[in-house]
């Protein structure tokens, strides 16, 4: 091959190979910085991105919410209670530029300094509380940690998403302990829903009593009202219509006796019946 040729062909294939391996392929998942001889020269999105090989280099950032254990740990409670606690701190670096170049320029190893910072945060909380108040009041320490995080990660680029409180146990002893009295107490609670519910039923039943005894007494009530009442018309009917006529009413009295044994009375046409009962005072039947 004629040199005249090949140098060409040399220059086109130094430029292609040059080029090929400049090709950085960046991932939606992930940003890029690229750097030049060691000083930051520009930000990669996603998608194709050409370096200068040997000359630039490319630094892919994951932005994508990432998990790290914080590892369990032996702390000291404030009740001098030795618990081993652990939890998981959720966060992400942020997608934009400044974000970016801070996750690597202003922190070693972010994933690690995280993780050592819950710990530390998570002495400080729980050292402050009981064993007892440590495990009922998950959330508050879950919303300090993470408040913690927040502000001490904010010059890092990311964001802390969530923590997790995943475990705070006691020593075993402690832990059956603690068992016991939980039973206790809800034996103690049974006990006293019980004693309730029997006193509830008691009232209960004796309110029924006292109804039906009202009610007994009202009936009785009602028909001695029901009796005076019909005593006091039959007096004001023998007041209005027997006042000044005894007389008449003893005549009224022999007439039923003699009319006990079956005598027979005639009446004249024309008589009236009070003046024929008048004049039939003091006679007596007939005794055969």
């Amino acid at each position: 091959m004629s040199p005249l040729v090949f140098v060409p062909l040399l220059i086109v294939a130094s430029i292609l190979s040059v080029f090929l391996l400049g090709i950085r392929i960046v991932r939606p998942t992930h940003r890029g910085l690229i750097e030049r001889l060691g000083k930051y020269r520009r930000f990669a999105k996603w998608g194709f991105n050409w370096i200068i090989p040997l000359v630039d280099r490319i630094i892919r950032v994951n932005i994508t919410e990432q998990m790290v254990d914080a590892q369990p740990q032996e702390i000291i409670t404030n009740d001098n209670l030795n618990a081993r606690v652990d939890a998981q701190v959720y966060f992400k670096v942020k997608e934009d530029e400044a974000s970016v170049k801070n996750s690597q320029y202003n922190v070693n190893n972010y994933q690690f300094q995280i993780v050592n910072l819950a710990r530390t945060t998570l002495r400080n909380i729980i050292g402050t509380l009981t064993l007892k108040s440590a495990n009922s009041e998950r959330d508050k320490i879950n919303t300090a940690l993470l408040t913690t995080l927040s502000k001490e990660t904010q010059n890092w680029g990311m964001e802390i998403v969530r923590t997790e409180l995943k475990e705070i146990d006691p020593p075993k002893d402690v832990q059956e302990t603690m068992n016991k009295v939980v039973k206790a107490e809800n034996e103690k609670v049974a006990a006293l829903d019980f004693a309730n519910a029997v006193e509830r039923q008691a009232d209960g039943e004796k309110r029924a009593e006292i109804k039906k005894a009202e009610g007994i007494k009202q009936a009785k009530i009602l028909a001695a009202e029901g009796e005076a009442e019909a005593i006091r018309l039959v007096n004001e009917a023998a007041n209005t219509y027997f006042i000044g006529n005894a007389q008449l009413l003893r005549k009224l009295e022999a007439l039923e006796k003699s009319l006990s044994q079956n005598a027979k009375i005639v009446i004249p046409s024309g008589s009236e019946l009070v003046n024929v009962i008048g004049e039939m005072a003091g006679i007596l039947p007939i005794t055969k």
